[in-house]
């Protein structure tokens, strides 16, 4: 029964001999284990930290994005607002040019008719005056056809003639 009951001999260098591996484990194998153990909670607890920092950085850039984006939105409305107030602009000037011109034309072609009117009216004028000559030279001529008619009517026309 010397395995059942242990001998306090055997307890003793167990003892010792635990002793002594505890403290040949705490000397030179607990100390770079609980440095290691530290160095990796403060590297998880660091990478922890800068997870947070990313995400909260991350937030404020999505905030800053919708902000950007809401003020590009902003611009191109004003932007479009312009560019249509600008071709309506285009547009008024382009029809009230047009409307300028259009009354350019009318303006010119009365002009035209007018000074038409007025050259026809000179050529009828002179037409008529011509035609009256003639007539008047036919009559005349039919009148006078005898000597004695001729010489009366030179006669009378030299008495108007007198000097003043």
């Amino acid at each position: 029964m010397g395995f059942v009951t242990p001998d306090y001999g055997t307890i003793f260098w167990m003892v010792i001999i635990f002793g002594l591996v505890l403290f040949i484990l705490k000397k030179f194998a607990w100390g770079p284990i609980l440095k290691a153990l530290k160095d990796r909670e403060s590297s998880i607890a660091d990478a922890l930290s800068s997870a947070e920092r990313a995400r909260k950085e991350v937030a404020g850039l999505k905030s800053d994005n919708e902000k950007i984006i809401a003020e590009a939105r902003r611009e191109k409305d004003v932007i479009l607002k312009e560019a249509r107030e600008i071709k309506d602009k285009i547009i008024a000037e382009a029809k009230q040019q047009a409307a300028a011109e259009a009354q350019k034309s009318i303006e010119s072609a009365r002009q035209q008719i007018a000074a038409e009117k007025t050259a026809a009216i000179n050529d009828i004028k002179k037409q008529v005056a011509e035609l009256s000559v003639m007539i008047a030279e036919k009559v005349v001529q039919k009148e006078l056809e005898k000597q004695k008619d001729q010489e009366a009517l030179v006669e009378g026309l030299l008495k108007d003639l007198k000097l003043k």
